[in-house]
């Protein structure tokens, strides 16, 4: 019990005090909406050769939503593309987890402080708004990744 009220005051410490909100310059941009519950966000992003220099969001939504982008700004800025995809694979599995995986010290060391986030995995209309940011960012990755190949062959 105690962990599961830490884990809260994490995604609690993030929402209250975001990292990354506010759109600032990108090479892609993305919106995406969870019909399901109206969680909403834009999200940029910006690479510097194959590093992720800035990720920055605009959104509203559930703590949890809101929480996982500050989450995903803090985790994957200033990482190596491979390194980025990693993490985010890693935080897919965990929320595709339905709870039964319960975060080992490799994984917490992958995901710091999106472990927080474990417990979300148990309720599947609260994984949609924890991915919610994460499948923005593969999404404007994925387009920033086309238009700079684009840039080259041009």
């Amino acid at each position: 019990m105690k962990l599961d009220s830490m884990y809260q005051e994490v995604i609690l410490d993030h929402y209250k005090n975001p990292h990354g909100r506010g759109l600032r310059d990108g090479d892609a941009e993305v919106h995406h909406v969870n019909p399901t519950c109206g969680d909403e966000i834009t999200l940029r992003v910006k690479y510097d050769g194959t590093t992720i220099e800035d990720v920055s969001y605009e959104g509203q939504g559930c703590s949890i939503s809101q929480a996982s982008a500050s989450v995903l700004n803090e985790l994957l800025v200033g990482k190596e593309l491979p390194d980025a995809r990693r993490i985010q694979e890693t935080f897919l599995e965990l929320m595709q987890s339905k709870g039964k995986i319960e975060p080992d010290d490799a994984m917490e060391e992958v995901l710091e402080d999106a472990v927080a986030f474990a417990g979300v995995s148990k309720y599947p209309a609260r994984v949609k708004c924890a991915l919610l940011s994460w499948m923005a960012w593969k999404d404007a990755t994925a387009q920033a990744l086309g238009a700079d190949a684009e840039r080259k062959t041009a």
